[in-house]
């Protein structure tokens, strides 16, 4: 019995380790003419809207949306921030639209005025919602912490990175959906 008290406790780690891992790697959607991108799921069952009233991808058609799940505490969360303020900050004008979905992985992170605080501390603009039920974690099918997703102005997922790294990859197809020149500085 003590075995299998050591073999969950260290399953639970390996879950817990690769849940919010800097090291995920991209699982990029390669649409084609015979099977086109999926068509990205509505924002559903969201507790509050921090930043903003609520937003639906249907209103947002025309524009590019990044999708990034995220938790507070989530260290690479944390470090994946100042890419997604930034690129808000960037291209927000030329048609991108940033949406954080705050979907928490311990109890003290449903709580509204914890999230508030984050937003605030974090310097976030953009709208966060919050995903307190897991709804539109689980309508993505995601499962990890940070992900984020690149809907094109149809409404379609075009592409999908989980954890830390490829900023520049990520950039450069935000710059390709919006159609933007290369600017070096």
């Amino acid at each position: 019995m003590k075995k299998l008290a050591s073999l969950t406790t260290l399953l639970a780690a390996c879950m817990f380790a690769a849940a919010c891992s800097p090291n995920v790697q991209a699982d990029p959607v390669q649409p084609t003419h015979a099977a086109p991108a999926p068509l990205a799921p509505e924002f559903t069952g969201i507790d509050n809207w921090l930043n903003g009233p609520p937003q639906s991808l249907r209103d947002l058609r025309g524009k590019v949306v990044l999708v990034e799940f995220w938790t507070y505490s989530c260290i690479n969360c944390v470090r994946v921030m100042p890419h997604v303020k930034q690129w808000h900050s960037k291209y927000r004008d030329q048609g991108l639209v940033v949406i954080g979905v705050h979907t928490p992985e311990y109890g003290y992170e449903k709580k509204l005025d914890n999230v508030r605080a984050a937003v605030q501390r974090f310097g976030i603009t953009y709208p966060v919602a919050q995903d307190n039920g897991y709804e539109t974690w689980n309508a993505y099918g995601n499962r990890y912490w940070p992900a984020m997703y690149l809907i094109d102005q149809q409404g379609r997922i075009v592409y999908q990175h989980f954890g830390e790294g490829q900023y520049e990859q990520t950039e450069a197809k935000i710059r390709a959906l919006l159609k933007v020149n290369a600017v070096k500085g």
